[in-house]
């Protein structure tokens, strides 16, 4: 089951997310396989950062694998894209290929980790 939670104004398509978590699904080859997204603003964003990570600021992306949950910060999202010069949809596409990396074991704690997930989520965007 692939779930998605839009908490905020702005307008996402959330059929084409869909999509891409199922080709991230198949592409994986997991069986049984859920995933819930959540997409929130900067403010909750900052106080689930802080609860969790001890970072009080906004993120743009936080993922839980014990719930197979990821919670996307759309204001991050757009900020990100416009310092990038990228659409909003392809920044969005791109966090939420790095949370679904999260939630099957992919890190990022350290430099060459990040730079592999990096990777890793560009390889598959290019592929869809």
């Amino acid at each position: 089951m692939i779930e998605i939670n839009n908490t905020t104004k702005v307008k996402i398509n959330s059929v084409k997310l869909k999509r891409v978590i199922e080709k991230f699904i198949e592409s994986k080859r997991l069986k049984d396989f859920s995933v819930s997204v959540a997409l929130i603003g900067d403010a909750k964003m900052t106080e689930l950062n802080y609860r969790y990570r001890g970072l009080k600021k906004p993120t743009d992306v936080l993922s839980f694998t014990a719930v197979n949950e990821i919670i996307i910060n759309i204001k991050q999202i757009e900020r990100q894209a416009k310092e990038q010069g990228q659409s909003r949809e392809a920044e969005l596409i791109f966090i939420l290929v790095h949370g679904l990396l999260h939630l099957i074991g992919y890190n990022d704690n350290t430099e060459p980790k990040r730079l592999k997930m990096i990777a890793l989520g560009e390889d598959f965007i290019r592929r869809l």
